[in-house]
Parts: C-alpha cells; sequence; structure tokens
C-alpha cells in the first residue's frame, strides 16, 4: 500500500511509505508521540484514547508517553505492529472518518527532542571525507592513517548538547593558535564549521559484554535521523592531539525531528562498498549501505549534496565494532556516520573540505563568500531515500542559524 486517504504533497516526503516518528507539542499542551503523514501529525496519545490502537500493543501506554523512549525499547514485533496498525489507518479510506478529526497540521505544532539521548557516538567513515583532511593537513603523507582501512574510526561525543532542528547554535569559546608557533589565547572560534551526517538510533539495549554482530543491525535500530555536527576546527586542531575531538564537537549536534523507522528504507537499500582489505571477521555479515541524497544550504543558497551511498563503513558495521568490545546499549543511544562527502567538490558534506580550509571561499546567491560559517547564517541539512514505486522518503530537515555568546 502506497497511496493514503490524506493528501500527502510529494515534496513532504512523508507519505505512507515513510510514516515517521516524532513528537509535538499542540497549543500548550502536554508533548505526545505522533506519527508524521503528508503536511499533519497523527499523535498517538490521542488516536489511542479513541481505540484505534486497541490490541496492537500489549502497553498502548507507550504510545500516549510524552517521549519516543518507552516504544524504543519495546523492541522490532512492537515497531512493526504500530507500523502496521498506523499504514491502515492512513491508508484504508474507510478509516478517514476516525482518524480525520485527529490530525493536526505540522506547521500548528512544534517539536522538541523526540527520545532521551543516551549516548552519543560519531563515526569518520567517508573515505573522501577523510582522504580530503589527509591531504589538507598531511600533504607529505598518506591521505589516510594505517588503521582507517581495517575498522570503522570514531569518538564518544555529548549527548547533553543533542539539540532538535531549529535551536540556535551559539558559536563557542575555547583555546585556539591564532598562528603557527604563536602562544594560545581564548576566545570565540573563527572556523565554525559543519559536518553533514546520518544518524541511527538505537532501540532494544544490550547487556554489559553483550556485542552485536552485523547481521543482528536491525534488531537494534529503530530508525534514522539527519546530523549536523557542528565543530569548531580552531579549537579541534589545537585540543584534538593525541586524545582526538573533545570541546570542538562537544558545544552542539543538531538532529532533526522526525525519526524515519529502518522499514522505511527498505528500498534505500544498496550493496556495501567493496573493502580492500577485507575486513576482520567480527566485521562481516549480512549488511548494506543507503542510498540516501543529502543537502546543504547556506542562507539559501545550495552548496553542497553529499551520497551517503558511498560510505565506506555501514551503519551496520558501526554498530559492530561500537559494540565489540562488550560495551552495552542504551534505549536512544544515538551513533552518526560522520561527515558524509562524495569524490566531486559539490558533495563535500564540510566547509573545512569545500573551501580547502577557507583557501577557497565559497560564493553564495547574494554575491558574498564565506570561509566558515559567521553570526547570522542560517545552515540547512535535508534529505531523502527512494522509496516504493517511485516515491521518495523525506527525513525533514536540519535547521541552525548562529548566534554570539
Amino acid at each position: 500500500m502506497t497511496d493514503s486517504w490524506l493528501d500527502t504533497p510529494e515534496h513532504t516526503g512523508f507519505g505512507l511509505d515513510n510514516l515517521p516518528y516524532g513528537v509535538i507539542v499542540h497549543d500548550g499542551r502536554a508533548p505526545q508521540v505522533a506519527i508524521a503523514i503528508g503536511e499533519h501529525a497523527l499523535p498517538l496519545g490521542a488516536a489511542t484514547e479513541a481505540g484505534l490502537f486497541d490490541g496492537v500493543v500489549p502497553d498502548t501506554g507507550i504510545l500516549g508517553a510524552p517521549s519516543l523512549d518507552r516504544f524504543l525499547a519495546a523492541g522490532p514485533t512492537a515497531w512493526q505492529a504500530v507500523r502496521d496498525r498506523a499504514t491502515e489507518l492512513l491508508g484504508d479510506a474507510g478509516n478517514a472518518a476516525s482518524v480525520r478529526p485527529l490530525l493536526l497540521e505540522l506547521d500548528a505544532v512544534s517539536n522538541p527532542l523526540p527520545f532521551t539521548v543516551a549516548d552519543y557516538v560519531d563515526f569518520y567513515s567517508s573515505r573522501d571525507h577523510a582522504e580530503n583532511l589527509g591531504r589538507m593537513f598531511r600533504p607529505d603523507s598518506a591521505a589516510l592513517l594505517p588503521n582507517w582501512t581495517h575498522l570503522p574510526i570514531g569518538y564518544h561525543g555529548r549527548a547533553g548538547t543533542i539539540v532538535v532542528s531549529g535551536t540556535p547554535i551559539t558559536r563557542p569559546h575555547g583555546q585556539r593558535l591564532p598562528a603557527p608557533g604563536a602562544e594560545p589565547v581564548f576566545g570565540p572560534t573563527t572556523r565554525l564549521d559543519i559536518e553533514a551526517e546520518v544518524g541511527f538510533v538505537i532501540g532494544v539495549p544490550t547487556r554489559l559484554g553483550q556485542s552485536v554482530s552485523v547481521d543482528e543491525f536491525a534488531d537494534h535500530v529503530f530508525g534514522a535521523v539527519l546530523v549536523n555536527d557542528w565543530s569548531a576546527r580552531d579549537i579541534q586542531s589545537w585540543e584534538y592531539q593525541p586524545l582526538g575531538p573533545f570541546l570542538g564537537k562537544s558545544f552542539a549536534t543538531s538532529v532533526s525531528p522526525w525519526i524515519v523507522p529502518l522499514r522505511a528504507l527498505n528500498e534505500a537499500r544498496v550493496a556495501p562498498p567493496r573493502q580492500d582489505p577485507l575486513p576482520l571477521p567480527y566485521l562481516l555479515g549480512d549488511h548494506w549501505g543507503y542510498d540516501l541524497s543529502l543537502r546543504v544550504d547556506l542562507n539559501g543558497t545550495t552548496v553542497s549534496r553529499p551520497p551517503f551511498a558511498g560510505l565506506y563503513w555501514t551503519p551496520a558495521q558501526q554498530l559492530a565494532h561500537m559494540t565489540s568490545n562488550g560495551a552495552s546499549l542504551r534505549t536512544g543511544d544515538l551513533f552518526a556516520s560522520g561527515t558524509v562527502s562524495g569524490p566531486e567538490r559539490a558533495q563535500r558534506g564540510s566547509f573545512i573540505e569545500l573551501t580547502w580550509n577557507g583557501a577557497e571561499p565559497l560564493r553564495l546567491d547574494d554575491g558574498s563568500t564565506r570561509g566558515f560559517l559567521t553570526d547570522g547564517d542560517t545552515v540547512v541539512l535535508s534529505g531523502s531515500a527512494p522509496g516504493h514505486g517511485g516515491t521518495r522518503i523525506g527525513f525533514g530537515a536540519v535547521t541552525g542559524t548562529i548566534q554570539s555568546k
């Protein structure tokens, strides 16, 4: 079933094959879990009170909760049962009279962060991105460090600074070197950047000491969001040796307000890239990439279209590596792909690459130029994936505007 009795404009990407989950606030009332359909949201708490989900899951309270936390933890059987019932309610015109009075226009609701972020891990899985930075900062050495093709490189971020789309981004302060050989200074970053990424939300937890295999990816991952991992490049470059990213990353990471269920991305699956050398056995199994098309807009100018399908390490391999030492998963864990970049300049997912560390500024449609972000700039990250029968699965946008401290 691909058509809804409700009008679902193609530009929304929220058709019947998608049905992403989020949390809405309407008219000052308490937050409640909802499904997006076209230009509307179906609040699941209200739908449950109306008896529309009776018998679908043992505990209908998970649908009336103020966040997705309990639903995420319920696992794949509950996820599928609710999705099947929502598809029936919104696809069968016989349900229109019961459902239509509950619908709210998306323009009339606000979207808080839809789940409690337990932990946050960010990877570095785009070969084009890694090679660009290697050529930039290690011009006399190999673009990739020796370990890069053997394991998914990543770092632990700060869960408390994950923010929902639309949250203003305050320019961070930190230590940086104003010039090579100079003494460090403290102040606002002068090289504020973005990273266009895709994130995956964990539903089913694991116990400490348990590893998740590549084949078990869909048993634990609920769905996907878009991620903008804001980065202060000058703070980062001074602090990251020898332990990696810290304050240059942890001031804010923005995510889209709607979680696209993994099931909605079935048509977007593509064969994983050829990996040479062959990864160790714990990174092998039944896994795939995703043909997601991303877009980065700065102040209304499209500056990049990064292709997620070319990611070297797949999401299932990232999850397997993340848990290979027995690190436990918690409901609400978020892990992101790292910057998505392609082989062409117009496919680079960060300004440090697009401007080659500021040496080749971008020219925007209004005639202005940018090396890195200035106060007042607005960045919009959007994305879509192929759906059934030529439809497009939308993610909703991740928007952030830079403001001074």
